[in-house]
């Protein structure tokens, strides 16, 4: 990726999470695709997408502040990135493998005899998951067959997707064929999927690890999620609300058509039970519709004089305003 992640979303390093996510929904509601179509603001949303998945992250955000880009690669290694850092360096032992190779003897790091005997093909497998292991001493040991890593990974999709489910084909970093994963309705921002088989190929004929994928979700323009519920802004026009017209309301399974209660007032809600978010083996959330009467803007005589009468037949809104 192109460019720091905190200045992708324009936050300092040492931003707090709620500052990070802030930044995050003002960027993706100015660059979604559906409200800014384009090219350009399409790659400028992908690229502020990739920035909040990693610093939204505890754990890959602590990784980029140590390593920067070079922990994005999808098989980093960060322990192993470690010892290259110590040891990788030219000194007066080093061992070069080539002008510039900054190699290193790993006998005289180590030793010989270190660690009570133990050879550095020992140390290596510890270290790297035991792969080193294999009899440099005393013949051949018998190799476990061990099961591969799990792969951590992550995708945005979209409010709509998430709420009612999708399938997703993910393009594996080795080329091989790519991986279907369904996500379920109700996916949530944080949701993680485990998809079995799909991690690091296992050791002397052990089982392939796990895909471990973590779920982020771009804002809706109009829709709020909390929990299972779902939140909506209506306007309403003055006589729809005084008269308590029926008005078209979405939701994730179709159009409904709702009646304004009459006399309705900015700010009244109104819920519609089991339109929000199903999920499998949890009751459905909620919609609660919030409406808002919109005032004319018209600046024509007959608007005004119209206004004019209901102010008379208005009492005063805030006599029972105080501190």
């Amino acid at each position: 990726m192109a460019g720091d992640l905190y200045s992708i979303l324009g936050v300092p390093r040492n931003a707090g999470d709620d500052a990070i996510k802030k930044a995050f929904r003002k960027l993706a509601m100015k660059y979604h695709p559906d409200k800014s179509p384009g090219k350009a603001n399409e790659s400028k949303f992908k690229e502020i997408n990739q920035a909040h998945e990693v610093l939204s992250d505890k754990k890959r955000r602590a990784l980029y502040d140590e390593f920067g880009d070079e922990s994005l690669s999808a098989n980093f290694d960060a322990e192993r990135a470690r010892v290259i850092r110590q040891y990788g360096g030219a000194g007066p032992r080093a061992r070069a493998g080539g002008p510039n190779a900054g190699g290193f003897d790993v006998q005289e790091v180590f030793g010989n005899g270190a660690a009570g005997g133990a050879d550095f093909g020992d140390l290596f497998g510890d270290l790297f998951g035991g792969r080193g292991r294999g009899g440099a001493r005393g013949g051949a040991r018998a190799v476990r067959p061990q099961k591969g890593g799990d792969v951590a990974s992550s995708v945005t999709i979209d409010f709509e997707a998430a709420v009612k489910g999708t399938e997703l084909s993910l393009q594996r970093s080795d080329g091989g064929e790519p991986v279907v994963v369904r996500v379920p309705p109700g996916a949530a921002e944080g949701s993680r999927l485990r998809i079995a088989g799909q991690g690091q190929p296992g050791f002397a004929g052990g089982p392939p690890g796990d895909l471990m994928l973590e779920i982020h979700v771009t804002p809706h323009m109009f829709f709020e999620r909390k929990g299972d519920d779902l939140h909506l802004d209506v306007p309403v026009t003055i006589g729809e609300a005084y008269r308590g017209e029926k008005v078209r309301i979405p939701t994730p399974t179709g159009d409904v058509t709702l009646k304004v209660p009459p006399r309705t007032q900015t700010g009244q809600v109104t819920r519609l039970r089991g339109r929000g978010v199903v999920r499998k083996g949890k009751d459905p959330g909620d919609l609660y519709v919030r409406f808002l009467v919109h005032v004319p803007t018209s600046e024509s005589d007959e608007v005004a004089k119209a206004i004019e009468v209901l102010d008379r037949h208005s009492h005063d809104p805030r006599a029972d305003l105080k501190f």
